[in-house]
């Protein structure tokens, strides 16, 4: 699966890419070679990032339904326990 960024999101990683080069390195990278970085990590890296984001969300997803049985659960035949201890016969 291809990750797809909208232009602004994509604008503003390239120039936050820039501006960690001016920051650590003290280099400054052109607009060209930090979308080409931009690019690489996506496709190299990115992959690995969103499939642990998804292995994430099925562990959440699983442990949430594992719960739900408790969360929704009902008793059943509960109709005559209710009237247990009272008397049962009316004259």
């Amino acid at each position: 699966m291809t990750i797809e960024l909208t232009r602004e999101v994509r604008e503003d990683a390239i120039a936050s890419i820039q501006k960690y080069f001016e920051t650590n390195f003290e280099e400054r990278i052109g607009n060209i070679a930090a979308g080409a970085l931009l690019g690489f990590f996506l496709e190299e890296i990115g992959p690995t990032i969103y499939n642990k984001a998804v292995t994430d969300v099925q562990e959440r997803l699983e442990q949430r339904i594992s719960e739900l049985d408790f969360e929704v659960h009902e008793e059943e035949f509960q109709y005559w326990k209710k009237y247990e201890g009272k008397s049962r016969a009316r004259k």
